[in-house]
């Protein structure tokens, strides 16, 4: 495979990422970032179970965490194509640095104005604020990675900014659980805004000098014409397919777990709390660490279809597991299996996606990946929130066990389609 346009450049002996200042200052950033994101995660279901009394009516329980999925969801929804372009432009240091300023402040307001109004609505729209922040923290972050590493080292680059996303959700969960629970969610909230203080420094610190990029005025068919661009990208490229159908599955899944897996987690509980939610997560990071490992070593010869593909497979089994139980054992034993097997699709797509383009069209494929994977939340959100009053939580997750396994055959088709996916990664 040709170098992508914008990949940094090779160079003999490269020293390993954590000791060159740019990529270890992003990392240190995304790790602390990332850990006050778990934080953020099980606060706002922790209001949820405030506001619900303990999930005890289950159509408003299911509603208020269907809003809790939705809102992250849909800025992303509404503006991500367009802020791709945009992100194409950009200084992306500088959209990372004001992104994480503004969420911090967002997150600061969110415990005052709620113990204001004592109403879940005005909660929500800061959410959604925080989120729309997302639509262009995360894909400048993603294009941004090619620019600071040499292309022989963008695997291991994306596999450490998993590792720093999987070591931030154990720890996040194992004290966020805590911290909930004991000291109340607005604390964990406002833990989280000082993580985001904390990336704004590591972030400040990175000595970026991007390429050059386009410029000038943004028409409205210019603009459509972008946009246009980025989707005949994604549709053209199979490394790019292989990559959104397996990131697809996890998105999937996710939204039926959000609704359906927190409900039947804390139901089988005699007292319902964050700890058992954080404890999961806990396994589930422990799982996709030692995957994420894996892959960066023995897996490496392993054609990518087929560990993204299996992976989906193995993950809808062990939602079965968890749907069919009560005991918090099995739960934490199918949350581990679950993380070891979804790995690969965090490792292998960011670094799949980022091999299929180039420089100037990174920005608008990674803001219409975001478009698409949030569409498929939403959707199954919907989805379930209609399934599970109506049928309960084993017969939901059971579905969703399906169709991520369903995903993960289509992932499959996608390594018989092109034999490009199939040939080894150097190293």
């Amino acid at each position: 495979m040709s170098e992508p346009e914008g990949a940094a450049p090779r160079t003999a002996g490269s020293r390993p990422l954590l000791l060159q200042r740019e990529f270890a200052a992003l990392w240190w950033g995304q790790l602390v970032s990332l850990w006050g994101d778990r934080l953020n995660y099980l606060a706002l279901n922790g209001l949820v179970q405030q506001h619900t009394r303990d999930y005890h009516d289950p159509g408003l329980s299911s509603l208020m965490l269907s809003l809790h999925g939705t809102v992250s969801v849909l800025p992303v929804l509404l503006f991500a194509p367009f802020a791709g372009p945009w992100v194409d432009r950009w200084n992306l240091r500088r959209v990372l640095i004001v992104s994480d300023l503004l969420r911090a402040l967002l997150v600061l307001a969110i415990p005052p104005l709620y113990a204001a109004t004592h109403h879940a609505a005005p909660v929500w729209t800061l959410v959604f604020l925080l989120f729309t922040c997302n639509v262009f923290f995360l894909p400048a972050k993603s294009a941004m990675t090619p620019e600071l590493v040499p292309r022989e080292q963008l695997l291991t680059a994306n596999t450490l900014l998993a590792v720093a996303g999987i070591a931030g959700t154990v720890a996040g969960f194992a004290m966020g659980g805590w911290v909930v629970d004991h000291w109340g969610w607005p604390i964990a909230l406002t833990l989280d805004a000082i993580t985001y203080g904390v990336s704004v420094l590591s972030l400040a610190l990175i000595r970026y000098r991007g390429r050059p990029r386009e410029s000038g005025t943004v028409s409205v068919g210019g603009y459509w014409r972008e946009i246009v661009e980025g989707l005949r990208v994604v549709r053209g490229s199979p490394a790019v397919g292989l990559a959104l159908t397996a990131l697809g599955a996890v998105w999937l899944g996710g939204g039926f777990v959000q609704v359906a897996g927190i409900q039947h987690i804390q139901r089988a509980a005699s007292i319902p709390g964050a700890e058992r939610i954080a404890g999961l997560g806990g396994a589930l990071g422990l799982g996709a660490a030692l995957a994420t490992w894996w892959v960066n070593t023995s897996g490496r010869r392993i054609p990518r279809p087929l560990l993204l593909g299996g992976g989906m497979l193995l993950a809808g089994v062990w939602l079965v597991c968890l749907a069919v139980s009560t005991r918090y054992a099995v739960f934490a034993i199918a949350s581990f299996l679950v993380g070891a097997s979804i790995a690969p699709a965090f490792v292998l797509t960011e670094t799949l996606v980022q091999e299929g383009t180039d420089l100037h069209q990174r920005g608008r494929v990674f803001s219409l990946r975001d478009f698409a994977m949030r569409l498929l939340l939403l959707a199954s959100l919907a989805l379930a929130t209609l399934l599970t009053p109506l049928f309960g939580t084993t017969v939901t997750l059971v579905v969703a066990a399906v169709l991520v396994s369903g995903t993960g055959l289509l992932a499959l088709a996608w390594g018989r389609r092109s034999r490009e996916l199939n040939t080894l990664p150097p190293g």
